[in-house]
């Protein structure tokens, strides 16, 4: 330890000092003190005084802090002036900064463990409200998007306009980005072309003022962002806009009926004459009843084979007056994906998609260890007992100990580590042990492991799982018929509807699905996530108001 007063600028070749980020780290020095020494080396001609070799920015913010007389913590080395000169311009230059998508995980993690509180994770953080905003708004970029930032494949403007559409878009964006080597500016003149005017919608824009895909809330976050009054989510747009001409549509068929309704009976009929109102009623009623009727439905349309010959002969207007019209082939060949094609069960898509349900039950099971360490102290002794505790990666464990016990515990000796750990707190402990054994969730490499724990501890998959876009995306269309029928989709829809989406594109249908009005994925788990192949219906309780906080690293 060392006064800032006994220190002398040294020949550091940084000019520029830029005060925002100077602001943050006097707000981190507030916070947490200096957490990596400033390197010096005697001052030549002087036995009291100390050149800086490495860390000029850290002095400057601790003399704003401390005061000169204020002591901060040191190495200091014995260097030639050439020597100091190289350590000096290489640690400017080979250094990094953590990418912006590295510091909205980092964001996330801390805002969970601050109960989700944005004012005290940026308190924690030694951030302003505005810059803890937009780094939880990059946390929601796609894998792909965050590691071609993180490797500088793109810039921060190309991760801003990204974060602003749907993220099953966002992919498919950056590959274009990429491949044609776009800069920010004509990025954003693309993405202008695809938004939605908000001034030209005909359906009711209240929900629209908070939305993220919301250009105007954009504007609030990014400095880079498509003009105001804009959508940037198009298949929602397309929803709102199709739900609201189905409801327009309805309404004047209703007050066509009204009239119709009011006008003079006409004169009677001959009653062996069915009306144009019963033939209709009929073949609705006919192709919802259940099944079967849509496999009529398609054998009637070229002929009766029930009806005698002679009857064909004497009453042609009659059959041609009674048989339903025939059924477009789009329309028909969704029915036909209702009741026919391969055989389709949960165990057939489970054994598909085996990585991804053994990945989501994985993390279920970490978070849940997370935030209970008394289960993560059965686990880690079930685990050592079991001889599978040395599955845990070695990696997964150093990599997280500074942040745990604090940043020079790596560097230390054995002795010197054991004394470290022998003085840790009850809390600090506890964590560490919730840390180790959401390791060992994610590590050991039998999943009968992770089910036979996971039911042990009640772990319910749905905490940390829901059916979304990226699920409904890997299955056919005769998987997601099966995933819909199974989920109660169908049966809240009706036959006739859901065979009319089977005819649309798969992303339409995925669209569809997952934004059909009055139906609720959350909670619904299909057989195929779980261990016994039985789909879970939504669980009879009450939603919890917010998520319990989860320990800072369950990741």
């Amino acid at each position: 330890m060392l006064a800032l007063s006994r220190m002398v600028k040294g020949r550091n070749p940084r000019r520029y000092f830029d005060r925002a980020t100077h602001d943050e780290l006097v707000v981190s020095i507030r916070l947490r003190g200096i957490i990596q020494p400033i390197v010096l080396r005697p001052w030549p001609g002087s036995g009291d005084l100390f050149e800086i070799v490495a860390g000029e920015r850290r002095y400057r913010a601790a003399l704003e802090v401390y005061g000169p007389d204020g002591e901060v913590p040191v190495v200091v080395r014995e260097m030639t002036d050439e020597e100091a000169l190289e350590a000096a311009i290489d640690e400017n230059d080979v250094r990094d900064d953590a990418s912006e998508t590295e510091q909205a995980d980092a964001a996330v993690r801390r805002l969970a463990a601050c109960g989700n509180d944005r004012a005290e994770t940026a308190r924690r953080l030694g951030w302003s409200r505005a810059k803890l905003d937009r780094r939880l708004a990059l946390a929601d970029l796609s894998e792909t998007v965050k590691c071609a930032l993180d490797e500088r494949r793109i810039k921060v403007g190309h991760a801003e306009l990204l974060a602003v559409i749907p993220a099953d878009k966002q992919d498919k964006a950056l590959d274009t980005i990429l491949n044609a080597r776009l800069d920010v500016a004509k990025t954003r003149e693309l993405l202008m072309r695809v938004t939605q005017n908000l001034a030209s919608a005909c359906f009711d824009k209240g929900e629209c003022t908070a939305c993220p895909f919301n250009s105007a809330a954009q504007a609030v976050l990014f400095e880079t962002h498509v003009d105001d009054g804009h959508c940037t989510n198009a298949a929602c747009f397309e929803l709102k806009t199709q739900a609201a001409e189905a409801i327009r549509f309805e309404q004047q068929e209703q007050a066509e009926r009204l009239a119709k309704a009011a006008q003079p009976a006409p004169a009677a009929v001959d009653a062996g004459e069915p009306d144009d109102e019963d033939i209709e009623g009929h073949d609705i009623e006919g192709d919802e009843a259940d099944d079967d009727g849509l496999e009529h439905a398609r054998g009637d349309a070229a002929t009766d084979d029930r009806e005698p010959a002679s009857s064909t002969t004497a009453a042609p207007a009659r059959i041609a007056a009674v048989a339903p019209a025939p059924t477009p082939p789009a329309i028909a060949a969704s029915r036909a994906s209702l009741t026919a094609g391969p055989c389709v069960t949960s165990t057939s898509i489970a054994a598909r998609t085996a990585e991804y349900r053994e990945a989501a039950w994985r993390t279920a099971l970490a978070r849940a260890l997370a935030g209970n360490a008394d289960n993560a102290r059965i686990t880690i002794l079930i685990a050592a007992m079991s001889g599978t505790l040395s599955q845990i990666k070695a990696d997964t464990l150093i990599s997280r100990a500074g942040v745990l016990i604090g940043a020079p515990f790596a560097g230390l000796d054995y002795p010197a580590q054991i004394a470290a750990i022998r003085a840790l707190a009850g809390a600090q402990a506890t964590n560490i042990l919730s840390v180790i054994g959401a390791a060992y969730a994610k590590d050991v490499h039998r999943f009968g492991h992770v089910a036979d724990l996971a039911r042990a501890f009640y772990v319910d998959l749905r905490d940390s799982w829901q059916v979304d876009r990226a699920f409904l995306e890997r299955y056919t269309k005769d998987e997601l018929s099966f995933l819909a029928r199974e989920c109660g989709l169908v049966a809240h829809m009706g036959e006739k509807a859901f065979a009319k989406l089977l005819a649309a594109k798969k992303t339409d249908l995925v669209t569809a699905m997952l934004n059909r009005p009055g139906f609720a994925w959350p909670g619904r788990l299909p057989g195929s996530m779980t261990f016994d192949g039985a789909y879970g219906p939504p669980p009879d309780r009450a939603p919890a108001s917010a998520s319990p906080p989860i320990t800072a690293l369950a990741a």
